[in-house]
């Protein structure tokens, strides 16, 4: 028994120290990265940066001490900043010791208008006279569109390249929710209006179904036009290669086709790159990564005067209040709204940018949203960018602006309104849960979700989400200066590509971050200014101690057992924290 007692503390102890050995190195490897990151990047002659993408990318990142953590064992987690490879790639232009760029292409979770955005960079950073080499084991269909600007595809003689056309897949939870004994009650303006649908149908209504064949025929109108001007093939042909399925034929196949140019294996890409910058094969060839990209000094800093243009983040759900999940907490209402009137009062920021990536999110945070943006427009220039999405909620906050920019595949507009209560008696009997109600007024218990809404319950929701509609339609219609009656003809819920919703009058132009910045730098009608970005990023110290493990943790488990079912799970886990009325586009739209 001694010995016994003896082993067990010993194992224990063991396992302890063992621990705090590990913490210790991870922790002592954590800051050598954060403030490695921190030094700048000296760059040789006959450098080439090296994008190599494989991970998710966001909008912009604000750094996670438990993400950089879990970085160090799972290389599998990248995330990359929007932000960064933008601007990345215009340092990489002016630098004259960078001859080209290297994209090194897997897989990357975005959506088109992102990769549009990054297209064009690279388009205009060839105007440079520099090269633009692509390799890719196998192509994604989104890299492909990416990679084909470049002078060279190059494929693995075993890879493939994904070329099939764009579909989306709505999941329906209706005979689920029912199978549990919950009734999903719906409350909507907008015959377009589809994202109730998953909770009270089977399949797309025939709105639904017109609007998304509409919709994701813009999207593969636009890659078709890309991929057909940079690689000289005929749209004809493009869509008759989709049809055949390439990507289950030899790699040589994609070459003859013209989707690609050579066969080759990853370890001999280096040795071309060499050739193309005069390096000898023996020597070794310098590469700059994106973070090592990110820590040069730009050449001519605009900073000048002490003139700013803000460019401000708005990105995620928009909700009332910060959600459970931590690293998600979208646009918060009250947080914007001080924010932006920081901006308004700081007589130094002559105009803004706000960029907007946003689905939607609470009607009610969206109108005071939409107040604050409406106040900072009366003291200065504010110009909107859309990245990939900007609809109903993400649209109401956008539609004052001046200037409204969007990428021709954006998704905007789903100008409606939408209220979603569950009644959870079916589950309740299911379980032989019950319950009982005492009260002085008819409508004291309203919202109970153990029972159904009565007749008058429903009229009276009903009446809110219509009101909630006609304040949107007037915030549209006084925005982009158009009745309310030719507003309500493009409204209805209606989800619209950027390419089209310029043609409707919803967006004026179509273009980038960069185009916005320059509508902004005109209308304030300065010359010498710096770009700062807002909301300001935490810093390391500020973002360990602000993290909440138990919440990152939480998230971290439910995704990697959830899957690509991880975003229907959360809303429905979260459905008590969401605003009564929603002003969004479907929950997911799983275009693919």
């Amino acid at each position: 028994m001694k010995d016994f007692l003896k082993f067990t503390l010993a194992t224990m102890t063991g396992i302890i120290l063992s621990g705090i050995v590990f913490f210790i190195i991870g922790m002592v490897t954590l800051f050598s990265i954060v403030f490695t990151s921190e030094t700048e990047t000296t760059v040789k002659q006959n450098s080439v940066m090296m994008l190599d993408l494989n991970g998710t990318l966001v909008e912009r990142i604000q750094e996670n001490p438990i993400d950089l953590l879990s970085q160090l064992f799972d290389n599998d987690t990248n995330i990359y900043g929007l932000d960064d490879i933008l601007t990345s790639i215009q340092k990489a232009k002016e630098n004259d010791n960078i001859q080209g760029i290297y994209l090194q292409v897997s897989s990357l979770a975005t959506s088109y208008a992102s990769l549009q955005e990054i297209r064009n960079a690279l388009l205009d950073f060839k105007e440079s006279g520099k090269f633009i080499i692509a390799y890719g084991d196998n192509y994604t269909q989104g890299l492909y569109y990416l990679s084909s600007v470049a002078d060279k595809i190059m494929l693995n003689p075993k890879g493939m390249i994904e070329w099939r056309g764009i579909a989306s897949t709505p999941l329906f939870y209706k005979d689920l929710l029912q199978k549990i004994g919950v009734d999903m009650q719906i409350f909507k303006v907008g015959t377009y209006k589809s994202a109730v649908e998953p909770f009270i149908s089977t399949e797309m209504s025939p709105a639904n179904r017109e609007q998304v064949t509409a919709f994701i025929n813009s999207i593969w109108g636009q890659v078709l036009t890309g991929v057909s001007d940079s690689r000289q093939l005929p749209v004809d042909s493009l869509n008759a290669y989709a049809d055949r399925m390439l990507m289950f034929y030899p790699a040589e196949e994609s070459v003859k086709c013209g989707l690609a140019d050579t066969l080759i294996y990853r370890n001999d890409v280096r040795n071309y790159l060499k050739k193309l910058v005069s390096i000898d094969k023996d020597d070794n060839l310098p590469t700059l990564s994106l973070s090592e990209m990110m820590n040069i000094r730009e050449n001519t800093p605009k900073d000048i005067s002490n003139d700013i243009v803000a460019v401000y983040y708005a990105s995620g759900e928009i909700t009332d209040t910060s959600g459970s999940v931590a690293s998600e907490e979208g646009i918060i209402g009250p947080k914007v709204i001080r924010d932006l009137r920081k901006l308004k009062e700081d007589n130094d920021v002559r105009a803004v940018v706000l960029r907007v990536n946003s689905p939607g999110g609470s009607a009610f945070a969206s109108e005071q949203i939409w107040h604050a943006v409406k106040e900072l427009k009366e003291e200065k220039p504010v110009i909107v960018s859309m990245g990939d999405y900007a609809a109903s909620g993400g649209y109401y906050i956008s539609c004052v602006a001046d200037t409204i920019v969007a990428e021709p595949t954006t998704l905007t507009g789903s100008i409606g309104i939408f209220g979603m209560v569950p009644n959870v008696k079916g589950l309740t009997e299911k379980i032989g849960l019950t319950y009982d109600v005492v009260k002085t007024n008819k409508f004291a218990d309203f919202g109970n979700i153990m029972r159904p809404f009565n007749e008058e319950e429903k009229s009276l929701m009903q009446m809110m989400v219509t009101q909630g509609y006609n304040t949107f339609i007037a915030r549209c219609a006084e925005g982009r200066h158009m009745t309310k009656e030719a507003i309500e003809k493009i409204a209805e819920g209606r989800v619209w590509t950027g390419e089209t919703a310029q043609e409707l009058g919803l967006v004026d132009i179509l273009g980038g971050i960069d185009d916005a910045l320059e509508i902004a730098v005109n209308k304030a009608g300065i010359e010498n200014y710096t770009v700062v970005s807002y909301p300001s990023k935490l810093d390391f110290l500020s973002s360990l101690f602000g993290v909440k493990p138990t919440n990152y943790v939480e998230s971290q488990i439910l995704q990697s057992n959830l899957g690509e079912y991880y975003q229907q799970f959360g809303l429905l886990k979260n459905l008590k924290e969401k605003s009564m009325l929603q002003a969004r586009i479907p929950f997911e739209l799983n275009i693919k």
